[in-house]
């Protein structure tokens, strides 16, 4: 449940980009003094510039979510392999202390 949020939050700010530099770009190429013609070329060669970056940006953010999923499951694999080393330690040593007890019991017992 947590990735899909991390996941929708990070669509949602790479739209919000790109979004947002195809209209500061349109309104940038409105406001310069050029025919029709130059303004709608404009318009389109900035458009597939800031889509390009966009992707870019989009396989970049892929990767490095990639990359920090991979980092974390090798930390969690490795904390949980640590956990178990622990907790089988401390089963033996309850073990043996438990068995030193009886032993304790059983030799009072005989005397």
């Amino acid at each position: 449940m947590a990735n899909d949020n991390g996941d929708g939050m990070a669509k949602g700010l790479i739209i919000g980009f790109v979004t947002g530099s195809i209209v500061g770009a349109v309104l940038a190429l409105l406001y310069a003094p050029k025919t029709g013609k130059e303004l709608r070329k404009d318009i389109k060669e900035k458009t597939d510039e800031l889509v390009e970056k966009g992707e870019e940006y989009l396989n970049k953010a892929r990767t490095k979510a990639t990359e920090i999923v991979s980092e974390a499951k090798k930390k969690s694999d490795s904390l949980l392999s640590d956990a178990r080393k622990q907790a089988s330690n401390l089963m033996g040593d309850a073990e043996r202390i438990l068995s030193d007890a009886r032993s304790k019991v059983g030799g009072e017992g005989s005397r």
